[in-house]
């Protein structure tokens, strides 16, 4: 699996953010979106494609507002967002 570095910015800045509004928060986000990747990795197709961009898939996070935005490359699971559900929808497509 790889984390584009745009995805992993995104990933430590909410985390960062969870964190401000209660100590320990940013790490049960971070626990939580773990969770998600290992069943992103283990069935990647099982997730449903991106409204925004059928080249990608997203898998949601049952607690936090956010979904694992990913594409399957070369054999690969790419994650290419860590997008918040408020945020412009499908703004991460140049990543791909």
């Amino acid at each position: 699996m790889i984390v584009e570095l745009e995805a992993r910015e995104e990933l430590l800045a909410a985390a960062e953010w969870y964190d401000d509004q209660r100590d320990g928060l940013g790490d049960e986000f971070l626990s939580a979106v773990d969770a998600v990747l290992i069943q992103v990795a283990t069935s990647p197709t099982a997730f449903p494609r991106d409204p925004f961009d059928d080249r990608a898939r997203r898998a949601l996070l049952s607690r936090f507002p956010y979904a694992v935005v990913f594409i399957q490359h070369e054999g690969n699971v790419r994650i290419v967002a860590f997008s918040h559900a408020k945020r412009l929808p499908g703004y991460w497509r140049n990543r791909i």
